[in-house]
């Protein structure tokens, strides 16, 4: 496995909503790889997270979306679960901070749901990703390629479907993170390139 030493990878979740397994297991990937994982959400205190619909575990924030910066952060990662990336979108410094990962060019990981805020931040034009399949639609409007991959990696951009996909999708996302930043990613719409 790659080494993560010494990479800060912020993990950026809603309060409310997000799959626990898409939380913990990447994280604990991460951890294991030598990283220092960040659980930012959109506000203090702790995250509540679902086993599909039903309440699991609850996680302490890390910080929140108004108190960090790409800078803070060498890698993201968006956790799936219906209701967590829906109600990402709806937090401007949440999309703001995903759509800097991509200016930046510094890599991004989403599984299931995930590639919602995504969409939202208006950086899938012209990749190929996955994710559940319910989402295939909203990417395609987007302007990305949808495919049905365990896991797909596009410059610096690491999705997957669904929890069984998480083995793939974690060793592709410390893989990733460990590379650095991707010089050569797209700008999303309305960014100049560096």
């Amino acid at each position: 496995m790659a080494s993560l030493s010494g990479t800060r990878v912020a993990f950026l979740v809603a309060n409310e909503g997000v799959e626990q397994v898409e939380l913990e297991q990447p994280w604990d990937a991460v951890r294991s790889a030598g990283g220092e994982p960040h659980l930012v959400a959109t506000e203090a205190g702790e995250v509540q997270a679902f086993d599909h619909l039903d309440k699991a575990d609850t996680f302490p924030v890390d910080r929140t979306t108004a108190e960090v910066s790409v800078d803070d952060y060498h890698a993201l990662v968006l956790p799936g679960g219906v209701a967590n990336p829906d109600q990402l979108r709806t937090d401007e410094a949440a999309v703001a901070l995903t759509r800097a990962f991509f200016e930046t060019g510094k890599p991004v990981a989403a599984i299931c749901h995930g590639p919602w805020t995504l969409v939202e931040a208006d950086v899938v034009r012209g990749r190929t990703l996955t994710s559940w399949p319910s989402l295939q639609t909203d990417i395609r409007n987007a302007g990305g390629t949808w495919v049905d991959e365990e896991v797909r990696i596009d410059q610096g951009l690491v999705t997957s479907r669904k929890p069984d996909d998480i083995p793939a999708f974690s060793a592709k996302a410390v893989e990733e993170f460990a590379e650095g930043a991707h010089e050569d990613m797209p700008q999303p719409s309305g960014t100049a390139a560096a």
